[in-house]
């Protein structure tokens, strides 16, 4: 083994090392919750206001948006405020209480009597969804039962990969052998049970493209085609074929293409769109048209 010296718990935990002891984000971690500090929130002029940044989690719902907007839905139009959650944005008075867990993405949704709050990715798509006939969500009750499965299936899977393999393999201060192999154990253990899933089914849930595509394409697509965490070789991403045609079949839609683009902060600065607030932005304000006009 490589890892470091043992290491004995103490009785009781008690956070007392310095940040710099704690890698990447050392500074956006805490013990503890609620706001670090006094700051409102903006708010644009249409009924849907997300707080977001583009990770897999907050693409999952610009996907949605605008997949909504693409069918023709237009109460699904909507202003993407840029959460900095390496700054600690999401630490801001007006984003806890929209978000008592402090996690992007978060929406407000304004478009009744009163202002309704909904954080956690699964609520935000079956919320929008609901909202819009059930759009991208089967009514049938063995579809609808199928299409939440898989839902939740990349809630409460999907932690491992992110949290787990992506930040012991890519992030963590130093590498230990001992997580890197359980948590990409499991990683290529989930790559499989999604390319299984995928050699029967044309979409995640069956036939149809639904929120469980949405929600598991930017984390599981993002291994195979964006080299997620640098990691795509050491996982052997090529090896899951059914999880590749699907990848390219759901980047194929230009909604998903623009969705990606919603709040993101890494990459070309054409990918980019740090805030959305009419769909002519994505003409007009993309971060190289920004740059080039300044």
């Amino acid at each position: 083994m490589t890892d470091t010296p043992d290491y004995t718990p103490p009785k009781v935990w008690v956070w007392n090392k310095p940040n710099s002891t704690m890698g990447r984000f050392a500074n956006i971690n805490r013990p503890t919750a609620g706001a670090q500090y006094e700051k409102e929130l903006p708010v644009g002029r249409h009924p849907l206001q997300l707080y977001s940044q583009g990770t897999p989690n907050g693409v999952k719902v610009t996907i949605m948006l605008e997949e909504l907007l693409a069918a023709g839905h237009k109460g699904a139009e909507y202003d993407a405020w840029l959460i900095r959650i390496g700054e600690g944005d999401q630490f801001g008075s007006g984003f806890v209480a929209i978000n008592p867990n402090s996690k992007i993405p978060a929406l407000v949704d304004r478009s009744g009597p009163k202002p309704i709050r909904v954080f956690e990715t699964a609520a935000i798509l079956m919320h929008l969804a609901e909202k819009f006939g059930n759009a991208f969500l089967p009514t049938e009750t063995a579809a609808r039962a199928e299409c939440l499965s898989w839902l939740f299936w990349q809630m409460g899977s999907t932690p491992y990969v992110g949290g787990g393999f992506g930040h012991f393999y890519a992030y963590a201060p130093v590498k230990i052998e001992y997580p890197i192999d359980r948590f990409t154990m499991e990683t290529k253990r989930l790559l499989d049970v999604l390319d299984k899933r995928l050699a029967e089914s044309e979409y995640v849930a069956g036939p149809n493209y639904t929120i469980a595509d949405m929600a598991i394409w930017p984390w599981y697509g993002g291994l195979v085609k964006f080299d997620s965490y640098g990691g795509s070789e050491f996982l052997g991403v090529r090896d899951y074929k059914n999880v590749q045609r699907w990848t390219e079949q759901i980047w194929a839609r230009p909604a998903v293409k623009r969705g990606r683009m919603v709040n993101r902060t890494a990459g070309e600065p054409s990918s980019q769109l740090h805030e959305r607030h009419d769909a002519r932005d994505f003409d007009t304000k993309t971060q190289d048209k920004l740059a080039t006009a300044g």
